[in-house]
C-alpha cells in the first residue's frame, strides 16, 4: 500500500561524536530536535506503514508549506513522517487527494521540517513543460535512488500522462521526474516487471493546473 503500482495488463556513532557535539554546545537531544531536510526525492512514511517519495516541496498562494506526492499514497488526514528522521514523529498530513491525476497534497508543519530543493544529486529549480521523445529524464526515488531513461511520450494516452524508461519499484511512487533541474512530472506506476517495463507518470503542469483551478490548500503552488 502506498507503493508504486505494478500492472501487467491494465493501468491501473558514538563516543567521539558525542565529545565533538558537546564541544560545539549541542548534545544528542539537540540533534534529534533539528528538523530534517525534506524535498523532492525524500522518502516519506504514511501512517507508519506505507512508504512513498515526495515529489517536491514549496509554498502555496496562502503561504502554507506544502508538498506533492502520488495520490495513491494516502487519503486526506493520513499522517506523514520523514523516513530519514523517524524520531521526529508526524511532520505533516495529507490534505487533498486527486485519484484521476493520481497526485496528493501534503500540508507540512513548518516547525517540523527544513524544506530543501536538493536531495542527493537531484535538484529542482522550477517547473517545466512535459518531456517528449527522445528527451532523457531522471528521477530520485526512496527505493531505487537516482536513475535516468528516455521519454516515450504519451503513447496515445491521456495528455496528462507520460511514459518513460525509468527504473522504478514499490516505494518510488511520487518520485520527482526532472530534465536537468526542471521538474516535469512524478512517478505513478510501472507496467510488467519493475525497472524493465515502462514507467507511467503524471505531468507536473497538469497537477499545477488542477491545483490552481480551485482555492483549496495547494492552489498557487510554487517549489522552493
Amino acid at each position: 500500500m502506498g507503493a508504486t503500482h505494478s500492472r501487467k495488463t491494465t493501468l491501473p556513532a558514538v563516543f567521539a561524536f558525542a565529545v565533538a557535539a558537546a564541544a560545539l554546545g549541542a548534545g544528542p537531544a539537540a540533534a534529534r530536535d533539528e528538523p530534517p531536510a525534506v524535498g523532492g526525492g525524500s522518502g516519506i512514511v504514511i501512517d507508519q506503514r506505507a512508504t512513498c517519495t515526495l515529489t517536491t516541496v514549496g509554498y502555496d498562494a496562502a503561504g502554507r508549506l506544502v508538498g506533492l506526492t502520488a495520490g495513491h499514497c494516502g487519503e486526506p488526514g493520513a499522517a506523514v513522517s520523514a523516513e530519514a528522521a523517524p524520531d521526529q514523529g508526524v511532520v505533516g498530513r495529507f490534505v487533498r487527494t486527486n485519484h484521476e491525476l493520481d497526485y496528493a497534497v501534503i500540508a507540512f508543519d513548518p516547525d517540523r521540517i527544513s524544506p530543501v530543493n536538493r536531495v542527493g544529486t537531484l535538484s529542482i529549480a522550477g517547473i517545466g513543460a512535459p518531456a517528449q521523445f527522445p528527451n532523457v529524464v531522471c528521477k530520485k526515488g526512496r527505493t531505487t535512488g537516482s536513475t535516468c531513461g528516455v521519454t516515450w511520450g504519451d503513447l496515445a494516452g491521456p495528455e496528462s500522462r507520460t511514459w518513460t524508461q525509468l527504473c522504478v519499484l514499490e516505494g518510488d511512487s511520487g518520485a520527482p521526474i526532472v530534465v536537468g533541474s526542471t521538474l516535469v512530472g512524478m512517478v505513478n506506476a510501472y507496467y510488467g516487471v519493475g525497472c524493465f517495463g515502462p514507467e507511467m507518470g503524471t505531468d507536473i503542469h497538469a497537477v499545477v493546473a488542477d491545483l490552481n483551478a480551485g482555492s483549496e490548500v495547494g492552489a498557487g503552488f510554487r517549489p522552493i
